[in-house]
Formats: structure tokens, sequence, C-alpha cells
């Protein structure tokens, strides 16, 4: 198996913290000074695949991390994503936590509007109150 996050002698040079589960290092391609990316030390795709262990020590190290960009980078605020399959963005088929410090006249998407950086621009109608909760419990009906 190639993977960057498992394999790549720069990234394990360019490591900032870890534990026994988890590391976090500077992304290459930054949106913002102190792009952070945060990952499982074993490799896996996609959050199902994390052990419960694993997700709470990305936490914990992303908890540690944010202290340190406030410090560093005086952040006001943070953007936190992960990006699941190649048609939702992710390049890299290793689960990462971006963590993105953020502070005013920063560079990169400022104002976050979900409908606008994750779906389509353009105006879009509200749904009706029925089909939400239709879709509701549908979604319900088919927990496991």
């Amino acid at each position: 198996m190639k993977c960057a996050f498992c394999e790549s002698p720069e990234i394990k040079k360019r490591t900032i913290v870890e534990n026994d589960l988890v590391f976090a290092f500077p992304t290459n391609i930054p949106v913002v000074p102190g792009h952070l990316l945060i990952c499982p030390k074993r490799h896996a795709a996609i959050v199902e695949e994390l052990e419960a262990e694993e997700l709470l020590a990305m936490v914990d190290i992303k908890n540690k991390l944010k202290k340190a960009l406030i410090a560093v980078f005086n952040a006001e605020g943070f953007n936190y994503a992960w990006n699941e399959g190649e048609v939702a963005g992710q390049s890299v088929p290793h689960l990462h936590l971006h963590i993105l410090p953020r502070k005013k006249g920063d560079s990169g998407i400022y104002e976050y509007e979900p409908r606008k950086f994750l779906y389509r621009p353009g105006s879009r109608e509200k749904t009706p109150q029925d089909e939400l909760l239709a879709i509701s419990k549908l979604i319900a009906s088919n927990l496991v």
C-alpha cells in the first residue's frame, strides 16, 4: 500500500505532536499559516474505521494544538474539517482532520457559508417543514 501519510519521511520530520495512536503535522499546502492535519497512526480511510480510542486521541491532540495555535498565531477562531471519499475532496485516502487557526484579515475562505462552500452557489428555497419531518422519520427508521 502506498500512503503519503504512512510512508513519507518528510511528514515524519514535520510531526509536531503524537501519542500512541495519532500524530499531527503542518500540511504542505496550507490555507493559512498553522494549517495542520491530525491523522491516526493506523491506516484508516474513513472515521468509521477508527477505534473509539483513536477518535478520542485525535480530539485530545486537537485540544492541545488549539491552545498552541492561539498562542502562536493569535487565532480568534478555527475551522475543522475532514473529507471522506474522492467525490467529497479526499485526496489522500488516509483519514485526516484539518485544523485551521483563523483571525480577521487572513487568507482563504473567511466567511463560512456551508451552502456556498460545500454544495452549490446561488439561492435555494427552504424545504417545507412536513418534508423535513418525513426525512427525519425516514433516516431515524433506518438507524442500526
